[in-house]
């Protein structure tokens, strides 16, 4: 089958163990756009942060999409928001308290890429997380904001070894509602019980008219798992986790070693 879209996990995906995009992968990602195919880049990240790579890439204007905050926010490259999946002020409250009750980190981020942490004594990964994204950092209680604040997605953060401890408190008292993932070993995400990338990447494809055995997903942690779920093609990095390449349909080279560029070549061009 034709592959009409490629989904691609930015972090340890499409970047480098470096932070950086491979000459190959670029060169393989621009030429799919020639050739007609849809390369929609599907991240945690909000859309400030994806920005450059959409640039760098060249994937621009209102037929190119991006899904940001791991599906919460489909937009296309130019910025308009197709379709979004929202927290409400009561959950965010809750998440907010549940953070302060058992001393662990957290902040939100809304669907303008800006974040918000009611800890004063805010944690490194906060601060890189907004230094990386280009967001903004505000620490705000949750009276000192509108009472019909949103927000796109929560984050429990900290070293491995807490998120280890609180990981099964979040899924016991929030994942009955609400879509809990551990998206990267600092990073326990909360988003609304309807967002992942799959169900982004599904929504998509129904409105672009593309079949999911007419799509390949490309990506190396859990949160990539949903998008393999759906797509026709699923392929891990070479750098995944066990679980996560235990989903896929192929295993490509890593990140530092043109995974994303094999790939493409491979199923797509």
């Amino acid at each position: 089958m034709t592959i009409k879209l490629i989904a691609i996990d930015i972090d340890d995906t499409l970047l480098d163990s470096n932070g950086k995009i491979l000459e190959s992968s670029i060169r393989a990602i621009r030429d799919s756009i020639k050739s007609g195919i849809k390369v929609v880049l599907c991240s945690g990240r909000p859309f400030a942060g994806i920005k450059s790579y959409l640039n760098m890439l060249e994937i621009s204007g209102n037929n190119q999409y991006v899904v940001a905050y791991n599906g919460a926010i489909i937009k296309s490259a130019s910025g308009k928001t197709i379709a979004e999946n929202l927290l409400d002020n009561y959950q965010y409250r809750k998440l907010t308290e549940f953070g302060k009750k058992h001393n662990i980190s957290f902040n939100v981020l809304d669907n303008n890429s800006i974040i918000y942490t009611a800890n004063h004594n805010v944690n490194r990964f906060t601060v890189l997380q907004a230094w990386e994204n280009h967001a903004g950092l505000l620490i705000r209680e949750p009276d000192e904001l509108p009472s019909n604040f949103m927000i796109a997605k929560g984050l429990f953060i900290g070293e491995d070894e807490q998120l280890n401890i609180i990981e099964e408190k979040v899924f016991q008292s929030f994942g009955s509602n609400l879509y809990v993932v551990r998206s990267a070993n600092n990073f326990l995400e909360v988003m609304h019980k309807n967002v992942n990338k799959g169900n982004a990447i599904e929504i998509l494809a129904k409105t672009l008219k593309i079949q999911a055995s007419e799509v390949m997903a490309i990506g190396d942690e859990k949160n990539d798992i949903p998008m393999f779920n759906f797509a026709g093609t699923a392929i891990a990095m070479g750098n995944a986790s066990e679980l996560v390449k235990n989903h896929a349909n192929y295993i490509a080279d890593d990140n530092d070693s043109g995974g994303i560029a094999e790939s493409i070549a491979k199923f797509a061009l």
